[in-house]
């Protein structure tokens, strides 16, 4: 710990000077000359807290109470928080002891909400908080979301997750990670005792890996459905369309066929593709700049059939992938491909493929390839070599051939057979 022997007034220029400078190598402390027992913290990752100490009993031991992260509260409101706490102090209440009273009698519910609201949605991705309101609205909040967090028990998790498991056994996997992580969250942020965590050590339900990959075949088959679907269409069947009569041809629109063969081509996620907007593609070299995918700003290296696809299709709107809101005002970009997909798949005769699985085929084919994981791992954008490991068995194939092909030239020069 380092202390600053310096006077200052945290004012808001002071504060932006000092978050400026680099992290310290131990947590150091500054103290405002004004407020005796108000200051900050930055921490080794240079993150600011603001804090206020003071004594609840004279001659008592000195307390610090958090009052909230620097660029959250700004220095005046942090200043009228510490002067209140101090203040309150001097009057023989403890504020600190109150906001973890309050804290140690909230629910299951409101801690994981406090966790996505104040952490995920601060540190992650949106889609990440969003994700994880949903899981904790359709699994936590219903089996055990009134629990007190400080009463729940492993027993009751289990049973949670038994339950939750009926419905859905991979969310409710999701569901103990989600409720695991809020607690590790709560403990170290006054809501429940350290340590304290009744997530941990629950039996999860056995995942199997989903990955699968396109036969040459099963491409073919899925290429001549969606040349079928935006040429001569699909016949419509009984709840296949809401305005269409039954018997009648409907075409697909070409963003609908052309998403799925770009999805085919590079090994993009639908949502990447999805949310592509066309001041983010240079078709002239081949390159698109994805300003945030799942794993932050990325380039995709187009090849050459994927740039043609690009150059047919429509440009309706701002969005490569015309929604239904393209060209008018406020846009939004295609929500999913679902139904199109459905329709595309079971005339392909590939009952269950999912949309993700032709990123896995992309990979496989280039494993198959002989490209080595490494390459791949960087034209899907991994940001983790491990994350890449899952096609190591599709390589073994190129490393057998290229074995065999060195083996043999050795073989024939020393006069094997």
């Amino acid at each position: 710990m380092i202390l600053t022997k310096k006077p200052m007034i945290l004012t808001k220029d002071k504060v932006e000077e000092i978050m400026a400078l680099d992290p310290p190598n131990k947590t150091k402390f500054y103290f405002d000359e004004d407020l005796t027992g108000f200051g900050l913290y930055r921490t080794t990752t240079g993150t600011g807290t603001w804090f206020a100490e003071f004594r609840p009993v004279a001659g008592g031991s000195k307390k610090r109470m958090k009052l909230g992260r620097v660029g959250i509260l700004k220095p005046n409101e942090a200043r009228e928080a510490a002067r209140k706490a101090i203040a309150h102090a001097g009057l023989g209440k403890d504020l600190a002891k109150d906001r973890s009273d309050e804290r140690a009698s909230v629910t299951v519910k409101t801690l994981v909400s406090n966790y996505i609201e104040e952490f995920v949605a601060v540190n992650k991705k949106a889609s990440s908080a969003e994700f994880y309101r949903t899981i904790a609205k359709k699994h936590i909040d219903p089996s055990i979301g009134t629990n007190k967090a400080v009463t729940l028990t492993r027993v009751d998790v289990q049973r949670a997750h038994s339950k939750m498991s009926r419905v859905a056994k991979i969310s409710a996997n999701r569901a103990m990670k989600l409720l695991s992580a809020a607690y590790g969250w709560g403990a170290k942020n006054g809501y429940v005792p350290e340590g304290m965590n009744p997530a941990r050590g629950v039996d999860l339900n056995k995942e199997e890996g989903r990955e699968r990959f396109l036969s040459t075949d099963e491409m073919q088959r899925l290429g001549e459905a969606m040349i079928e679907a935006e040429t001569v269409g699909f016949e419509v069947n009984a709840g296949d369309s809401k305005h269409s009569p039954k018997g009648q041809r409907v075409k697909m629109h070409p963003s609908v066929t052309g998403s799925i063969r770009l999805l085919m081509l590079t090994g993009m996620r639908l949502r990447e593709v999805l949310n592509l907007r066309w001041t983010e593609t240079d078709l002239d070299r081949g390159f698109l700049f994805l300003p945030d995918s799942k794993t932050g700003k990325k380039t995709v290296v187009l090849a050459a059939p994927a740039v043609e696809i690009l150059k047919d299709l429509p440009r309706v709107g701002i969005y490569v992938i015309a929604g239904e809101s393209a060209g008018l005002d406020g846009e939004k970009p295609r929500a999913d491909l679902k139904r199109p997909w459905a329709q595309i798949t079971k005339r392909a005769a590939l009952p269950g493929l999912r949309i993700h699985d032709l990123r896995h085929s992309f990979a496989s084919v280039g494993a198959w390839s002989g490209l080595g994981l490494p390459v791949i791992g960087k034209l899907l954008g991994h940001s983790d070599a491990k994350t890449t490991q899952r096609y190591a068995h599709v390589d073994v194939d190129s490393s057998r051939r290229a074995a065999d092909a060195i083996a043999g030239q050795i073989s024939a020069a020393i006069g094997g057979k």
